[in-house]
């Protein structure tokens, strides 16, 4: 039973209507779809301003209480909302729904963490901007957590460093104490910097730290964000959608090197045909007839041109692909089995309104387990290999796996997915996918796979291929941010 000192506290913080007790929410947060074991939390509380915030991570300073920050709504697939420890407390972000400034010139929006992509496509679209998106994030996704998770966006054009979108952050460390990074830092706050034309758009600082980039892909472990500055781009004036199938990845990602050395286009995206049929259809009957009539490979590619002359700047692009892919044996369509490449460009831009009730990874089974890392484009074979070895060996349907290759940083490397569909009421089915995911991590870490995100899934397994001196310095800097490690403890193979 939650305390009621610590109880009556945090009512005076947030309210009674914002500390939430009852079993029901309780069991909501204690687990997600992920194969971590549920814990059920102490209590959910719901701040609404970071001065709250503050005072939230100062009394669990004071009476050494667990927190968890939450700020997408549900599914969750990963663990890392899911505490590790008994006694915590859930802080819900989803109240903080401001968006505190589009910056058109910059573009810049400054968010906090309750914003989700359909919210701020809304928003931007008034001023003639449009968000950098990952691939069809559900639309309960937070926009702060998912930069700061670094989750890959489908436009490599826009992604010139790991941190990208991000710019800056406002955290409320673990130690209680406030901080902003890069350009937030000052002078003065936020509204004397706008007077004098900043605008919070480069995550360097303060000096040459990079304090933005410290609190990326750690999960909550060293304090909760209240507000970031997120890039986007201009709304395009002009677009056009292509889908290029082949029975061949290779080609496909030569054609994709190509595209990405000559800075063409916008999207640009390899799914298998599993992945694409459950990002088109509804229920498992569909996407298995889709699938099974599709080639095994599919580029998504879009070329979407603003400013001045759009249609001349599209005009060249559109022939630059043809000649490129007619070089590597392939054919940019504009349609493909019936399936408009408009309208899946539509639908990946969030253009579309949602013909679909649930989302896109749970329509084929009801359930999915994601294994991603990070890798470059011309090693993706060598591992698709791999799993597909794998598969065999544990009699799991290599046609049920979705894949998902996306080129980040310039094209300069990817990050590589791979979906493992289930149905989670079969509990041997469940079994064996746990056993499969395990066993594939372990094995692409062997040939070269980099872990870059070490949710709870990876991190059992990932730490005996941690160098020592990074996990040293790892937990010297959680000291340092965190004494008393109230901050989602557990979740790091470090912390």
């Amino acid at each position: 039973m939650l305390s009621k000192l610590l109880e009556e506290e945090l009512i005076n913080i947030v309210g009674a209507e914002n500390v939430l007790t009852d079993a029901p929410t309780l069991e909501q947060y204690s687990k997600d779809m992920s194969f971590v074991p549920p814990m059920r939390p102490r209590c959910v509380v719901k701040p609404k301003t970071s001065d709250e915030i503050q005072k939230i991570v100062k009394l669990a300073n004071k009476t050494l209480t667990p927190l968890v920050a939450v700020s997408s709504g549900p599914p969750h697939f990963r663990g890392d909302t899911v505490p590790s420890v008994g006694g915590a407390v859930i802080v819900d972000l989803s109240r903080m729904k401001r968006i505190i400034r589009i910056d058109r010139r910059n573009r810049v929006v400054l968010v906090e963490p309750g914003v989700t992509f359909p919210e701020l496509a809304q928003a931007l679209a008034k001023e003639d901007l449009a968000p950098l998106l990952p691939l069809l994030p559900r639309s309960t996704k937070s926009v702060v957590t998912s930069a700061l998770e670094t989750d890959p966006i489908i436009l490599p054009k826009y992604h010139w460093d790991v941190q990208d979108p991000l710019r800056c952050v406002e955290i409320i460390f673990g130690n209680g104490e406030l901080f902003r990074s890069g350009d937030a830092v000052g002078p003065g706050d936020l509204e004397d910097q706008w007077k004098v034309g900043k605008a919070q758009s480069r995550g360097l600082g303060p000096a040459s730290i990079d304090f933005t980039k410290l609190v990326q892909r750690v999960q909550g472990t060293l304090g909760i964000v209240t507000w970031a500055s997120i890039g986007c781009r201009p709304l395009p004036k002009v677009k056009e959608a292509y889908i290029i199938p082949s029975e061949n990845l290779e080609s496909l990602i030569e054609l994709a090197y190509k595209i990405l050395w000559r800075r063409l286009g916008a999207v640009c995206l390899i799914l298998n045909n599993c992945n694409f049929a459950c990002i088109l259809k509804e229920d498992g009957q569909s996407i298995e007839r889709l699938r099974e009539n599709l080639p095994s490979w599919l580029l998504l590619f879009t070329i979407e041109t603003s400013g001045l002359y759009p249609d001349k700047k599209l005009e060249y692009q559109r022939s630059e692909l043809i000649s490129l892919s007619q070089f590597f044996g392939l054919e940019p369509l504009s349609t493909v089995f019936g399936i408009s490449a408009e309208e899946v460009m539509k639908l990946i831009h969030g253009e579309l309104p949602s013909a679909h009730s649930s989302y896109w990874k749970l329509r084929f089974k009801g359930s999915c387990q994601e294994v991603f890392f990070t890798t470059t484009l011309n090693r993706v074979p060598e591992f698709v290999k791999k799993v597909f070895e794998l598969a065999g060996l544990y009699k799991f349907v290599t046609k049920d796996i979705g894949i998902y290759i996306q080129p980040i940083v310039q094209g300069t490397s990817c990050h590589c997915e791979f979906d493992l569909y289930y149905d989670p009421q079969n509990l041997e089915e469940a079994n064996l996918v746990k056993n499969f995911s395990y066993e594939m991590i372990r094995a692409l870490i062997k040939i070269g796979a980099f872990f870059a995100r070490p949710y709870p899934i990876f991190k059992d397994i990932a730490i005996s291929y941690v160098a020592a001196p990074y996990i040293i310095t790892a937990r010297k800097i959680k000291s340092i941010f965190d004494p008393n490690n109230i901050m989602n403890p557990g979740k790091l193979y470090f912390m």
